[in-house]
């Protein structure tokens, strides 16, 4: 996959750091190299030093997947894996992120932060959509 072709899944993240950083900025940050756009793909053999590093939609990776990411992990590095387990895509018994928390989360030097809907900030309609979906789950399972 080119990069051009997996630009597309950067976007939620970009758009983060455009807001933040700006977006005149942030393209000099992936011109210059800095910021890096990686998919699974090309993982194997990297190893992330001296780096900031961002797993995003990690609900949709398999344990392997997430394995391998975390292998990577050198020298000098801070990473933030996130993802929301309701809303996997992958046919998995088991997601990467799950996986992870569930051997990771009570160890030194890790540490996780869970999310409930009072923390939604996108808007107050989100949150509350979130809200009906945490009080009614059981309707998640009803065919339509």
């Amino acid at each position: 996959m080119t990069l051009e072709k997996f630009a597309p899944f950067f976007v939620p993240v970009r758009e983060v750091l455009e807001e933040r950083l700006g977006k005149s900025f942030v393209q000099y940050l992936i011109g210059t190299g800095k910021i890096e756009i990686a998919p699974f793909a090309y993982m194997r053999g990297r190893t992330f030093k001296n780096a900031f590093v961002i797993l995003d939609e990690a609900q949709n990776t398999t344990t392997k997947q997430m394995k391998l990411f975390l292998t990577r992990l050198g020298e000098n590095v801070r990473v933030v894996i996130n993802g929301d387990s309701t809303q996997q895509d992958i046919r998995a018994a088991r997601n990467g992120l799950d996986d992870a928390y569930q051997r990771f989360s009570r160890s030194p030097g890790f540490g996780a932060v869970v999310f409930e809907a009072s923390d939604s900030v996108r808007s107050d309609l989100t949150r509350r959509i979130v809200e009906n979906y945490e009080t009614y789950p059981e309707l998640l399972s009803v065919a339509v």
